[in-house]
Order: C-alpha cells, then structure tokens, then sequence
C-alpha cells in the first residue's frame, strides 16, 4: 500500500494538473470503489472548481470552490495519470513538460475519468479496488469517521520528542506497533517505520516505555526517533516515493527511495550501519514483516 511520501508525491503531482480548473465532465464507469461512490458523484463534481490540494494521513484532500473536499484514498493500487490537450498550434498528441504521462495500466481498471476545464484528462485505475472517495464538507472534516481520531502529521511540528514520550509512557507494546498506530502518528507505514527504527538504532520489538521516563520526560531514544522519523520521510518524498510492486507516481514515473533502503526487504544481507557486523533479520510483527539488525538494534 502507498504510505505517506507515495500520497504526497501523487498530491503534489495533482496539485500542477488540478488547482484553478473545473471538473466539466465525469465519466464514472461504476458505482463503487471499495465503498460505495458518493450519491449523484458526477453531478455534484461537474462545474467545481479546485481551490487547492492537500494532504491528511493517507488522505488526498481536494478542496472545491462549494466548500466541499473529494477526499481520496489509493488503497493498495490506485493511481492517477494525467493527459492534457496540445498547446501548439496544429500540433498533434501529447506536449511534453505538461506533467502528461501514460500510467501503463490496463484500462479495463479505469474506472473514474475527469476530463478538466482545460481539456486534460485525469484517470483513475485500480485495478484490486481497494482505493475509495468521498465528498465531505470541510466544516464537517474533522469529526468525519475517515478522519476523527488520527493523530498528529510527523513531518508536521507536532510530532516532537515530548509527545511521543506522553503518548508511550507505560505502554506494553513495541516501539513498532506504537508507531504504526494512527491514532499515534497518521500515515506512518510499515515500509518507513522500519527504516526510521533502524536509523535511530532501536530494537522494534522493545517497549514503547523506554521511550520516556517514569514521569513522561523523553528520553534520548525519543529524540533520535522523532528525527529519523522526520528525516526518512522527507527523503523519501524527495525522491518521489518507493516503488514496490505496481505502485507508479501521478506522472507514471517510478519512485526511487526504494534504493535507499537500510533495512526492508534486505534480509539476510550485512547491515549497513558503519562499523556494524550485523546481518538483517526479517520477522513477522503484528502480520507484518519487520526488517532489523539485531546487532546494532538495540
């Protein structure tokens, strides 16, 4: 599933394509997604006008000129490419630079076609239908079941040492399954803990507790934490995501964070850490794979 640099970089791609045009027509070639389309989809969204595109968790936030926000979840497949008209003169076909790009899906997945004021065509496929959207109105946002409970953004200033040592102190379970709890941290996924819990040299099966001292203080740990979390994500939105299976970006292109990775999926590889001796282990956790040095995990 895409995690939180994923949506970003399709956010931001979105975002050239989108923002001062209106939705003229909406070919919707099914009623559901994962759920259910929002009643009258088409017609409600035909005439609206971006405003603007954010982001909340793994949420795309398309905000529109009645106040209302189509928010978009990928699921594990879903994916946008955008196809805009010819600005030359007599010119054929695509112009390039116009963030215009094939996606290479199979198109029997298209299921959503936006054709835009300015004659683009942004589509969406998803080919396991595990992706949804939704119309809420922004007032309504915040107590919205998709959102009501999630906790702070960590690229966001909210996420510091102190709050998460507040939020682990006397908690039993690991440092793993604290950070992949969303009510914690929203958006964090399994891919990008593993490499934040590597960076910051701590043991994902230890004690969310040690986090913090008896008092809730955060403890070194928590500083180093808070920063590798900071620090992988950014990176990884740089480089436009990573690329597991048939995740493309919002251009088609593929990300490249993958080549970056410390720990996932290199089991049974020496460990990168300089000085270190170590060789990564992979061990289910929660149902899913967790990638660590056991030597300089600690």
């Amino acid at each position: 599933m895409p995690e939180l640099p994923e949506v970003e970089t399709v956010r931001a791609g979105l975002e050239r394509v989108l923002v001062g045009r209106r939705f003229v027509r909406i070919d919707q070639r099914r009623r559901d997604l994962r759920f259910a389309l929002p009643e009258r989809f088409a017609e409600r969204l035909a005439g609206r006008r971006v405003e603007s595109l954010g982001r909340r968790a793994k949420y795309i936030l398309i905000r529109l000129d009645n106040g209302e926000v189509l928010v978009v979840h990928l699921g594990m497949t879903g994916r946008f490419s955008v196809r805009a008209p010819s600005r030359r003169a007599g010119g054929e076909g695509i112009v390039l630079g116009d963030y215009v790009y094939d996606h290479g899906g199979d198109a029997r997945h298209d299921h959503l076609v936006f054709t835009m004021s300015d004659g683009s065509l942004v589509t969406y496929n998803d080919a396991r239908r595990f992706g949804y959207m939704e119309l809420v109105p922004e007032a309504e946002m915040e107590g919205h079941p998709f959102f009501a409970g999630l906790g702070v953004e960590p690229l966001s200033d909210d996420l510091t040492p102190a709050y998460l040592a507040a939020r682990a102190r006397g908690r039993k379970v690991d440092l793993k399954a604290l950070l992949m709890d969303q009510r914690i941290v929203a958006g964090l996924g399994n891919i990008y803990v593993c490499e934040a819990l590597f960076r910051a040299g701590l043991d994902p099966f230890k004690r969310a507790a040690t986090l913090a001292t008896k008092t809730g203080k955060a403890m070194p740990a928590a500083v180093r934490l808070v920063a590798a979390i900071k620090s992988v994500l950014a990176e990884a939105v740089r480089a436009g995501g990573s690329t597991l299976r048939d995740y493309k970006q919002a251009d088609g292109s593929l990300g490249r964070f993958q080549n970056e990775f410390a720990v996932y999926g290199r089991e049974g590889q020496r460990c990168l850490r300089r000085g270190c001796r170590g060789t990564v282990r992979r061990k289910v956790q929660g149902g899913r794979s967790t990638f660590y040095c056991p030597v300089c995990q600690r």
